[in-house]
């Protein structure tokens, strides 16, 4: 979501935040990078795939509490109540840039995935108690522990701890686990999936979309629902 700055080969390349909820996003990833990864390989991100699947699936209970029209999405308001229901402290910009955010096709509504990407970025930038204790009153009590594998999987793949993941970054990643000539194939597929916007670096949203899609939400949704995918 950031621009470039300088040439796009050069080893320092430097990422400028095009909104504050991205800035914050860097800042947040950029101090847990400092406490290090448990992440090994991304095979060990890869084995937690049915884990975290399962765990996030959970979440629909959520969702369905949340949507009250039951219309599949949940509009502003919708989400404004949804965060006075778990108690997180949150100015309405906030709320505003978190739901501008994460409504990738503009629908002005968040579907499942989307809420999915939305509570983990309160994770991540919430550090209350009341924040990271929300999951107990939902009755989520794995939830927590899913969104740290997140940001830990993040923070294996952000080489430099700069906030972003580079290609190189992520074919280094890769490389680590796979040898041969499939590796950089499967590095830059894996990369192009994760970089919505094209350039170049991506940031902890545009990865956790990704992720809902490699674990197979996006398709077991399309099996419940009947629609299409986004």
């Amino acid at each position: 979501m950031g621009n470039k700055v300088g040439k796009s080969e050069s080893p320092k390349k430097v990422s400028i935040p095009e909104t504050k909820l991205e800035a914050k996003m860097v800042e947040a990833m950029k101090r847990r990078a400092a406490a290090g990864t448990s992440m090994k390989s991304f095979n060990s991100i890869i084995l937690k795939f049915p884990k975290i699947d399962e765990s996030l699936r959970n979440c629909k209970v959520i969702f369905k509490q949340f949507d009250e029209d039951s219309n599949g999405a949940i509009d502003y308001e919708e989400l404004k109540k949804s965060f006075h229901k778990l108690e997180i402290s949150c100015a309405e910009e906030e709320i505003n840039d978190l739901f501008q955010a994460c409504d990738i096709n503009e629908d002005k509504g968040i579907d499942f995935n989307e809420f999915i990407v939305l509570l983990c970025l309160v994770y991540l930038l919430k550090d209350d108690a009341a924040t990271l204790h929300a999951k107990a009153r939902v009755g989520m009590p794995d939830l927590e522990a899913t969104f740290e594998t997140l940001v830990d999987a993040f923070v294996f793949l952000d080489k430099n701890k700069d906030g972003y993941v580079s290609k190189s970054e992520m074919v280094q990643a890769i490389n680590e686990t796979t040898s041969g000539e499939s590796s950089g194939q499967i590095a830059m597929k894996r990369f192009e999936e994760m970089d919505w916007d094209k350039n170049g670096m991506v940031n902890f949203k545009e990865f956790l979309f990704a992720f809902t899609g490699w674990v197979g939400i996006d398709d077991n949704e399309d099996e419940e629902e009947g629609g299409e995918k986004v």
